[in-house]
């Protein structure tokens, strides 16, 4: 296998990124982290996909960042390294296309955060969750920002200030994931996602998750003239005028993705 820290392919309109560190848990190194967004950025130009899956190779899906890079830096150094470390959750708030993680092992600090960072989430009954940096001595500011947008804050607060490991069903009955499979599943249940939401109508899905992301944090007034705007937006595009006309003549629709 390459010894690159990311791997990227494309098969029917999903594109496939893997954190590829296992002998060190697929930890953040500031090479997987610019790769990891230059990665995605890449794949939400690609017309040719409409759905992009975030996975590990290895034992663990993500173990956070890798603290042999942590030492001697001054504070300016720190905030370049840590900005560098979290791109990847603004990158995919900001991306129109969706991202599903597909996580078995561990997802500890910013494996957490890709997780959280992401519209969807499937992982193995195995999987462990935890934001532990507090417990030596630092703390997981970064994952914190898709973390209290994910769960309620006593939940948020529970995870960052213990840094206990979760298992997978509390993963899910807390919201952090959307389904948990046995391990020999998981390739087939996140294909399975992922091809249910490549056969969607892409502009649909795009615009959808670009409002989402843009109108959860504005006033009720506004969400509700932004959200207007946007379906009026998408009710001219040529995918919901064939949409339209697919369900009342009762046949399948043949997305154009405009």
């Amino acid at each position: 296998m390459t010894n690159r820290p990311i791997l990227v392919e494309t098969a029917d309109y999903i594109g496939t990124i893997t954190l590829n560190r296992p002998e060190q848990m697929n930890t953040f190194s500031t090479p997987l982290a610019v790769e990891l967004n230059q990665a995605l950025l890449a794949l939400d130009d690609d017309p040719g996909v409409r759905v992009i899956v975030v996975a590990g190779t290895g034992r663990a899906f993500c173990a956070g960042i890798d603290l042999s890079e942590y030492a001697g830096k001054t504070h300016g150094d720190y905030r370049t390294w840590v900005t560098r470390m979290e791109e990847m959750v603004l990158t995919i708030a900001k991306m129109k296309t969706p991202v599903i993680a597909s996580a078995r092992g561990f997802a500890v600090a910013n494996g957490a955060g890709i997780v959280l960072a992401a519209d969807l989430a499937v992982i193995t009954d195995d999987t462990r969750f935890a934001v532990p940096a507090v417990n030596i001595g630092l703390f997981c500011m970064g994952p914190a920002v898709p973390l209290t947008r994910t769960v309620p804050r006593k939940r948020a607060m529970e995870l960052l200030l213990l840094g206990d490991l979760i298992s997978a069903g509390q993963a899910l009955e807390w919201g952090l994931v959307n389904q948990v499979v046995p391990d020999d599943q998981l390739e087939a249940a996140t294909t399975a996602m992922a091809a249910k939401l490549a056969a969607k109508s892409p502009v649909a899905v795009q615009m959808g998750k670009q409002a989402i992301h843009r109108m959860t944090d504005m006033p009720l007034p506004e969400a509700l003239v932004y959200s207007n705007e946007m379906f009026a937006s998408l009710c001219v595009t040529e995918d919901a005028r064939e949409g339209v006309d697919a369900f009342l003549t009762k046949r399948q629709a043949v997305w154009k993705g405009c």
